[in-house]
């Protein structure tokens, strides 16, 4: 593969840093998340205390200021230790700290982002409801002005975090117009309030480290300080500036799932004999991982580079939702091939590629169906 130019040292020695985290102090109790549907706390406060969480919020709020290239290390890791089943809340919290530092008032940022950066505080994002999925002008909850609070009304679904958050970033309904967009608000609604409940984590394919619930508003009363950056209506422009990164993240976390899975396969078929040769030695093994590999050389340049626009803040939603989309689509050709190489083996959850298998079919639901990729893609022709 060409050789990355994105990272220089002190990339490096977070990278290594958030390695030694995950290998010694996440992987050897992931067994024990699985069963409890929960990642403890004090994982979260450890990975505060290292850096890993919205390492990008300003020094004045409790974070360090660094680029994105730090969550982007973060993300890449977590993936590559096959971690994804619990730690993907981890991008979901850091995709609330975003919200708030670039959108939110003075007195929310002052509230909030210190808690998150150092894990003291979980965040999480309600979108989804039962009924309305990518089509978020289409959302039923309802905030209602009473006075001087907003009385919310709704349910949301497929909550990453939802047990563990202390403070979540509702999309709801504010304004009356009927012009879809113009009424949307997002507002930031706390963990204990009264008719605010979470649900039991729900039942999924994969991801079962992750707290996903479903979460109810029932008459909840929230001042109208907690409309996310003092201004109702403005949600849905918020919501489509921050799903760039979302998507680049999701096409971040795919490239590097990818790779790890190429690797323990090359691993695998090198020393896993069939008719008295390794696997590895037949033309077609070769092949196919030689077609992976050439396939996820270029699915690493392109994110780095939209990466790179990231950074000087020139990414558009197109770049953004094509890495979603090939990225994405990608990771479930590698993973399906790469499983195949392994045999029966591969249908065990002792050998990594089983993991990858149940963990990573969401990332082409997430941030927005890969069919409605297409779609914002076809728009631009």
């Amino acid at each position: 593969m060409i050789p990355r130019t994105l990272f220089d040292h002190e990339h490096e020695e977070f990278r290594n840093t958030v390695r030694r985290f995950l290998a010694e102090e996440c992987a050897p109790h992931l067994e024990q998340w699985e069963t409890d549907h929960l990642v403890p706390r004090a994982i979260w406060q450890r990975a505060g205390e290292l850096g890993m969480l919205n390492a990008t919020t300003p020094e004045a709020y409790g974070g360090l200021g660094l680029d994105r290239l730090f969550s982007m290390i973060a993300t890449e890791e977590i993936y590559r230790a096959g971690l994804a089943s619990g730690l993907i809340g981890f991008g979901v919290h850091d995709i609330v700290a975003g919200y708030l530092v670039n959108f939110a008032t003075e007195a929310q940022k002052q509230q909030w982002l210190p808690k998150l950066a150092v894990g003291e505080a979980i965040g999480a994002v309600a979108m989804t409801e039962p009924d309305t999925g990518s089509d978020l002008q289409a959302v039923k909850t309802r905030a209602v002005l009473d006075g001087d609070e907003y009385v919310i009304n709704g349910a949301k679904t497929f909550i990453s975090n939802g047990t563990n958050c202390d403070v979540v970033v509702v999309v709801a309904k504010t304004g009356t117009s009927g012009k879809g967009a113009q009424d949307i608000s997002l507002i930031l609604v706390e963990a204990g309030r009264a008719g605010f409940s979470k649900s039991k984590p729900l039942k999924k394919v994969g991801l079962h480290a992750q707290d996903t619930t479903m979460l109810f508003f029932e008459d909840c009363r929230v001042p109208k300080e907690n409309i996310l950056g003092g201004v109702p209506g403005q949600g849905f422009i918020h919501l489509m500036k921050e799903l760039a990164w979302e998507r680049l993240s999701i096409a971040i976390s795919s490239v590097a799932g990818s790779l790890a899975v190429l690797e323990h396969t090359l691993d695998y078929t090198r020393g896993r004999t069939v008719f008295g040769k390794p696997i590895f030695e037949f033309q077609n093994t070769r092949f196919k991982l030689a077609d992976l590999k050439m396939q996820l050389a270029v699915a690493q340049n392109y994110v780095d580079r939209c990466m790179e626009q990231c950074l000087a803040r020139t990414l558009t939603p197109e770049a953004a939702a094509s890495a979603k989309l090939f990225c994405s689509d990608l990771y479930t050709k590698v993973v399906d091939e790469c499983l195949q190489l392994h045999g029966g083996n591969g249908y065990m959850l002792e050998y990594p590629v089983a993991r990858h298998y149940l963990d990573h079919r969401v990332l082409r639901i997430a941030g927005g169906a890969n069919d409605i990729m297409k779609d914002l893609v076809g728009r631009t022709l």
